[in-house]
Formats: structure tokens, C-alpha cells, sequence
């Protein structure tokens, strides 16, 4: 098992939400085998209230596959901090970390070109660094109560919890940010496993998605079921190349410590490595 170092970034451009210090941003690195002179990166992101250490299993193979990939932990949608109501609700904030790694990436070493890889909340982060954008009014419905938001096991009583924190004005605002783009021009191919949050992208969006992307999720996911998610996603964006593991395959075999998930992590991060040598053009 190739180990990974971990970095404790702050980009300054944005606030943190437990002070009005920078955002964290805690970054693992592991480096690519071989150490090439300017190695391809991938990029991964963790699912809802999980962490980077998660997708250590994909990690691994991505840089045994000679990729430097930097996974991290999202500020405050992750169990390796504090969770906080709004690190689980303004989700498009994820995105901007993936971008803010890449920049820190390019600044400490020559690096090649870069593509995403993102598990359930991930997967969203991953789509909407080419292009896929949310539906502020769709994200006002869930957010003001007026649609019932899905049970959030990693969050329980979310939406009562941020309205004690964020106060309307401001919540309104970040609402309104919900919809705006956070495309990566650099980001050239997106893998999304068990993708979260369809239903709440706007669907516009996906259709102008000019970059390759892959799709993989489980017929027995009942977290984030495949009609709603992997195929609203995939019938979306034009060119996506989607597939379903098998019926029996679920949602958290990708993040938990699930008996018997190793074959299906191998397929997966097998078909990771494929999908992102050939669309890096390595």
C-alpha cells in the first residue's frame, strides 16, 4: 500500500465557516510510481461526510498507474472534522477545492495534463468541474423546506441546523451562488462513481458538457439510485460513457468497509485508470 503525505492548505480567496479565517483545505498527495518528470494528476473527491482517505483504494491504483493524484477533505462535509451544516448545503463550494489544489499542484511542480474522480457527493464535484451546474430554485426548494430533503444519515436535522446559522440574507445569497459555474478549463475528463444529487443540476447544463466522462454505479444503490442520479447524469451529457456494476452492486462498497467489495473497487479502479490515460492521451 503506497502511502500518501498530507499537506494542511488554506486558501485565502474564500472564508472558513467555523472562523473568518481561509477555508481549509487538507490535502492528501500520493505520488505517482516511477516519478515521472511531469506526471498526469488526478484529482479525487470524497462522498458526503467522508474523507479523502476513502478512496485511498483508487488512489493507489491511479498512482501505481503513474499518476500524482491529491485527494481532499472537504471543510466541514468531512469525518475527519467538524461537521458543519453549511459544508453539507453549499456543496458547489467542493469544486472550488479540487480547482485550488490544482493551482497549489502547478505552483510546487511541473505536472501534466489533470482529470477528476469523485464518489456520490464526488461525483457531483467531479461533473461540475466540466461544466455541470445546480438549480438555484431547485436548491432553494430543498434548503427552505418547501421539498423535503432526503435523510442524511451523516447529518441529521440539516436543514433546521443551518437556519440557526446562516441567516436568511445571507442564505438567499449563497443560494443564488448555487447556480453559477465552476468549470476547470484544465480538468480534461471526469469519472464519477455512484454520482449524488441529480435531480438538483440543471439539466441544461449537462447537455453543454464538452469534456469525456465516465459513469459507474450499482443497481442495488438505494442512496443514490441510478435513475435519479448515474442516468439523469449520463443521458445528460452528450458522449458519456455509463455503466451499471450489477444489480446486486450498492452505494457504499466504494467508501466502507464492506465484505466482499474488493472485486468491484478492482473493476472500478481499473476502469478509472483506462478512462483517464486515454482521454489525458498518455
Amino acid at each position: 500500500m503506497s502511502e500518501s503525505e498530507v499537506y494542511e492548505l488554506l486558501d485565502h480567496s474564500r472564508r472558513g465557516w467555523e472562523s473568518d479565517g481561509p477555508r481549509p483545505v487538507r490535502t492528501y498527495v500520493w505520488e505517482p510510481a516511477g516519478r515521472p518528470p511531469k506526471p498526469p494528476v488526478a484529482l479525487l473527491s470524497h462522498g458526503t461526510g467522508g474523507s479523502a482517505l476513502d478512496l485511498g483504494w483508487l488512489a493507489e491504483a491511479l498512482a501505481g498507474a503513474g499518476f500524482l493524484v491529491a485527494a481532499v477533505d472537504h471543510h466541514g462535509n468531512t469525518s475527519m472534522g467538524r461537521s458543519l451544516p453549511e459544508g453539507f448545503a453549499f456543496v458547489w463550494e467542493r469544486p472550488r477545492d479540487l480547482s485550488f489544489v490544482l493551482g497549489w499542484l502547478e505552483r510546487e511542480r511541473p505536472v501534466g495534463a489533470a482529470g477528476v474522480a469523485g464518489f456520490s457527493l464526488g461525483g457531483y464535484s467531479a461533473a461540475a468541474l466540466v461544466g455541470a451546474r445546480l438549480s438555484p430554485e431547485k436548491v432553494r426548494a430543498v434548503l427552505d423546506g418547501v421539498v423535503p430533503a432526503p435523510p442524511l444519515p451523516e447529518f441529521p436535522g440539516l436543514i433546521d441546523a443551518l437556519h440557526s446559522r446562516v441567516p436568511g440574507d445571507e442564505l438567499r445569497r449563497r443560494i443564488e451562488e448555487a447556480g453559477a459555474t465552476v468549470a476547470d478549463p484544465r480538468i480534461l475528463a471526469a469519472f464519477l462513481i455512484s454520482p449524488a444529487i441529480g435531480l438538483l443540476v440543471d439539466e441544461s447544463s449537462l447537455t453543454a458538457v464538452d469534456r469525456p466522462v465516465a459513469i459507474r454505479w450499482g443497481g442495488a444503490d438505494d442512496n443514490s439510485p441510478g435513475s435519479e442520479n448515474a442516468l439523469r447524469y449520463g443521458r445528460g451529457i452528450p458522449g458519456a460513457e455509463v455503466s451499471c456494476l450489477g444489480e446486486t452492486v450498492g452505494h457504499y462498497e466504494f467508501a466502507d468497509d464492506i465484505a466482499g467489495a474488493g472485486p468491484v473497487r478492482a473493476q472500478v479502479a481499473a476502469d478509472a485508470v483506462a478512462f483517464l490515460n486515454r482521454n489525458l492521451k498518455l
